[in-house]
């Protein structure tokens, strides 16, 4: 693996995993608290089960087409985003998170595997190349968390 795509791989890798300028996934999910998981601030869009499921969705939809040839695209926006306001239980937003960090750990193996081609396109795409589908997750994982701390901020959940 050549130095320059080794570093880059790197930044990536601190991009996905949060920190320097971004919050990490535990940081913002894994101690939210059961009783708000469902509410709704005043003039929200959504609640914080909303936004945890359409982040869970839409990273596994990213990493499923950039490893299946068999790929289908899900409906916009209907698929993207959970009907229900809340889970079903505590256990239902733990394996929420615990399946968006598994998909997370997913990226960070194909990010890592120096036989990895980032620049290839991706053969059953329209151009995209695993680059811009790790860029993709990072980008949209970390605009909904900052969402979903400002969710946590009206809701009084957030004391970092």
């Amino acid at each position: 693996m050549p130095l320059d795509d080794r570093v880059l791989r790197d930044h990536l890798l601190e991009f996905m995993r949060g920190g320097s300028a971004h919050v990490d996934l535990a940081t913002v999910l894994d101690d939210f608290p059961e009783k708000l998981q469902g509410s709704k601030p005043e003039n929200a869009p959504f609640t914080p089960w909303q936004l945890l499921e359409h982040i869970r969705f839409t990273i596994n939809d990213l990493l499923l087409f950039s490893t299946d040839p068999k790929y289908i695209a899900p409906k916009w926006p209907d698929e993207y985003w959970p009907a229900k306001d809340a889970p079903a239980s505590a256990s239902e937003w733990r394996k929420s998170v615990k399946a968006l960090k598994a998909d997370f750990v997913a990226f960070e193996k194909m990010l890592q595997d120096p036989e990895s081609n980032l620049y290839a396109k991706i053969p059953w795409g329209d151009g995209q190349t695993l680059l811009r589908e790790i860029l993709l997750a990072c980008d949209h994982t970390s605009y909904h968390l900052g969402e979903m701390v400002l969710l946590r901020r009206e809701l009084g959940a957030w004391k970092k």
